[in-house]
């Protein structure tokens, strides 16, 4: 099997040769990846390391100039939401630092904002991105109205606004999923016959428990999201859904939806039983990560990967498809390399011929 037929195989839970690999990871860690195999694109360290992968290509922004300082390390994107570049021991991120609908407090302040415009992007370059990565399943889009919702109103008022301001909370819903619909829907024109996969996608999960109750996501957020599934299906999509944490008591709603594929798998988050998760759900969805990020990758031994992945293997991966084995979230620089090399060693191991 090539490495589109693989990912997609899984995906659909049919029988592949080998179980299908992804990588995420730090710009950091891509560098050091770079400069241990002499490689300088993605593609060549996706050979590399025979990595499957999912790619993801995107259209071109050519809307209005975003404020840059380049000095101060700020810079803005289409949505005014401002980051600057915080520099750690092991790496730099940039951090969210202005949130520009903090301050709204009614449904009249919310229409003033200055909400993006699908017309502020060039949809036609999106089948020479995808052409840059010959068989391979790709992907494009992301929607993710919850985590919009945090970037333009800040963590704290995400969580009390629909308490609060529901029908503040709806309005801004409403204006999200607007824009996301008809953004997408460009996209997946641009990209007919050639896209795969979309993400549509939110961060329930914390290390324990669900950031909001059900009754917030059935009340607010779930219209949305299923307005995004249903657009990716009728285009013939595969909905890819990235939930940290612990985000195990949402799960039951996301299949019935619809979702196709569940990622990161943060077991580590909470107390999973994956053998359970795989005999409840793997019928019905495909599971995407796993690796943990927390523990294993960064501060165990190339051993304690390798054990890891045969027991993902054995029960994510036990009826030999329906798995994509990847990190649970970006490799991060403390990761070491030898760990990295490990787990997609260890993962091209098991045969399924």
């Amino acid at each position: 099997m090539n490495h589109r037929e693989r990912i997609l195989a899984a995906i659909r839970r049919q029988p592949v040769d080998r179980i299908p690999t992804d990588i995420w990871a730090t710009s950091e860690v891509t560098s050091k990846l770079y400069a241990y195999f002499n490689v300088s694109s993605p593609q060549a360290l996706y050979d590399a390391l025979d990595i499957d992968g999912i790619p993801d290509v995107s259209p071109r922004y050519v809307g209005p100039p975003r404020r840059r300082d380049p000095d101060a390390g700020y810079w803005e994107n289409e949505w005014g939401m401002g980051y600057r570049s915080q520099v750690y021991e092991t790496g730099a991120y940039d951090e969210q630092v202005v949130y520009p609908l903090a301050d709204a407090e009614t449904i009249a302040d919310l229409d003033a904002y200055r909400w993006p415009s699908p017309d502020w992007y060039d949809y036609s370059v999106i089948p020479a991105a995808a052409a840059e990565w010959p068989g391979r399943a790709i992907m494009c889009g992301y929607t993710a109205p919850q985590y919009f919702h945090l970037q333009l109103r800040g963590q704290e008022n995400m969580l009390m606004d629909p308490l609060l301001r529901p029908d503040f909370t709806a309005h801004l819903l409403r204006r999200l999923s607007d824009f996301f619909a008809e953004y997408h829907r460009r996209c997946f024109e641009a990209g007919r016959g050639i896209i795969d996969i979309t993400q549509v996608t939110d961060d329930w999960g914390a290390q324990r428990g669900l950031l909001v109750s059900p009754r917030i996501f059935d009340r607010f957020y779930r219209e949305p999201t299923q307005r995004a599934i249903d657009l990716a299906k009728s285009y013939g999509l595969i909905v890819f859904h990235h939930d940290d944490g612990d985000m195990r008591p949402l799960l039951p709603r996301l299949v019935e939806m619809g979702i196709h594929v569940l990622n990161p798998i943060q077991w580590r988050c909470g107390d999973w039983d994956l053998a359970d998760l795989k005999a409840r759900y793997g019928e019905r969805i495909c599971f995407h990560g796993g690796v943990d990020n927390q523990a294993t990758l960064p501060f165990g031994s190339p051993e304690d990967v390798r054990r890891e992945v045969r027991w993902l293997l054995d029960t994510l991966g036990c009826d030999g498809t329906g798995f994509i084995i990847a990190p649970c979230h970006n490799l991060q620089a403390v990761s070491p390399i030898a760990n990295i090399l490990a787990l997609y060693d260890e993962a091209h191991r098991r045969s399924y011929r």
